[in-house]
């Protein structure tokens, strides 16, 4: 009941908000229903890109798909004034540095690379523009919220190469977002550290610590498992799509946006264009993989196989 509370609350804050930076309210609710469910839906065929000239409405935006990607749990510890918590939280660190890090990495390729706003003679009107395009850019894919405000297809190739591999981070484990999720990351990443320490002193004990706790050795064989599973399902969803007509760039991103249920693709199918184009059996498949990812896999996969259906 509370986490439905707190839900409600950024949908009413939001749209209050945008309603007041300029939105209309039918467009106000309506992104506030779909940012905070990380859907991505909105009411503009240029997504946030309709307002390009109102920062004060991507930025709002951009925070509640900052809010919706992370835990509701922290979002819970926040409103009763326990910020050490969130603070503290180590998932949240991760999903904070990689937003940042990612936000500054591809507004420099942008301002450096690009010719994009660079019609703005004012230069502080520049950065400030490359700075916010980026920032939404990156949150939105990360989050797997999937609103725009550009078509970064059009950027350079190295850039459609970093938000290619922004579709396989994901939002916080208790979110409302879709992907692999960044305490998965954190872990296997904790993991691959920890076993070169193991090959150094092999008679040591070093447990894997998340939070300041230990985490099982089960655990992390399921993390792992999840890993190549995800993998596998991308790699497969790929070769699919190749098959039913779709070129090898498209393909790879269609399967990994569908998967991780992030929306705008790569390829032919960028922020600028939709999935309308797809072929009807890869609309299909599109569909499946969404649910695939949605269900987090295994819900789906064990459904489908036929020990499942031999002990019933």
């Amino acid at each position: 009941k509370r986490l439905w509370l707190i839900y409600l609350s950024y949908t009413v804050i939001e749209t209050v908000l945008l309603t007041f930076a300029g939105m209309s309210f039918f467009d106000a609710i309506n992104h506030s229903m779909s940012n905070i469910a990380s859907g991505g839906f909105s009411t503009k065929n240029d997504s946030l890109g309709f307002w390009n000239d109102q920062p004060l409405i991507q930025y709002i935006v951009i925070f509640f798909m900052f809010i919706a990607g992370t835990n509701f749990v922290l979002s819970y510890f926040g409103f009763k004034g326990k910020f050490r918590n969130i603070i503290k939280n180590e998932e949240f660190k991760i999903y904070s540095l990689f937003i940042a890090v990612f936000t500054l990495l591809v507004g420099s390729i942008i301002y450096l690379n690009t010719d994009f706003l660079s019609g703005l003679t004012d230069s502080f009107a520049r950065i400030e523009g490359v700075f916010r395009h980026a920032l939404f850019q990156v949150v939105s894919i990360i989050t797997t919220t999937g609103f725009t405000t550009a078509d970064y297809t059009a950027w350079t190739p190295l850039l459609l190469l970093i938000f290619f591999g922004l579709m396989f981070i994901g939002g916080s484990a208790g979110s409302t977002a879709g992907g692999f999720k960044v305490m998965r990351h954190l872990l296997i990443i904790k993991n691959g550290f920890l076993q070169f320490k193991r090959i150094l002193h092999p008679n040591a004990i070093l447990p894997i610590r998340y939070n300041k706790k230990s985490v099982s050795s089960e655990i992390m064989y399921n993390i792992l498992g999840f890993f190549i599973v995800y993998m596998l399902s991308f790699m497969v969803g790929a070769l699919i799509f190749s098959i039913l007509g779709l070129d090898f760039e498209s393909s790879l991103g269609v399967s990994a946006s569908s998967l991780g249920n992030i929306g705008p693709s790569i390829g032919g199918f960028g922020p600028s264009s939709t999935f309308y184009d797809l072929p009807f059996l890869a609309k299909w498949w599109s569909s499946f993989l969404m649910l695939l990812g949605r269900l987090e896999l295994y819900t789906v996969l064990i459904i489908i196989t036929p020990y499942f259906w031999r002990n019933r």
